[in-house]
């Protein structure tokens, strides 16, 4: 991978990053129930995707039309690792060291939320109840080790789908 085309997915990842981070913390600052929304998490699972499709085709221009399978993975994938990366860090900051409590606050928020969804589709009382208290037995969901772990799995989430738009992408010489 050329260092333009490297340095192409950096970036786009810091673009992302940024853009993930600034929802955060306008999140935090602004409307911490924001951060509970379940359309927001579907418009960022949606954003990093095309940042990520973005960077492969940006790699693929810089290269003239020709990339590798290798090429396109790794410029979707050092895009949305990077931004994935830089929410991480920032979340964490903000809710194990800046204000702990803010923490707090979004798990219960959290709870409310998904309650009020399981009684609206008219779940049974029974697993209302169970949920609950599963949600409630949970740890700090934004303590460092959870954010590792959820972050790790929805990496390798996003490395599927990265194979995915890399087979799509591709375009070596010969076919050139």
């Amino acid at each position: 991978m050329e260092t333009s085309t490297k340095s192409s997915a950096i970036n786009y990842g810091l673009y992302l990053g940024g853009l993930m981070a600034l929802t955060t913390i306008l999140g935090y600052a602004l409307y911490l129930d924001l951060l509970t929304k379940w359309w927001l998490g579907i418009l960022l699972f949606i954003v990093i995707i095309v940042f990520g499709i973005l960077s492969a085709l940006k790699s693929k221009s810089i290269q003239n039309g020709v990339i590798t399978f290798k090429e396109a993975f790794s410029s979707y994938f050092i895009t949305v690792a990077i931004g994935i990366i830089i929410s991480m860090v920032i979340s964490i900051l903000i809710f194990n060291f800046i204000d702990p409590d803010a923490a707090i606050a979004l798990k219960e928020k959290t709870i409310d939320a998904t309650i009020q969804m399981m009684r609206s589709f008219n779940a049974p009382e029974e697993a209302v109840a169970q949920t609950l208290e599963q949600m409630e037995a949970q740890k700090n969901q934004f303590s460092i080790a959870p954010q590792l772990q959820s972050n790790a799995i929805f990496l390798v989430i996003q490395a599927v789908i990265g194979l995915i738009v890399a087979l799509i992408v591709k375009r070596d010489t010969e076919n050139a």
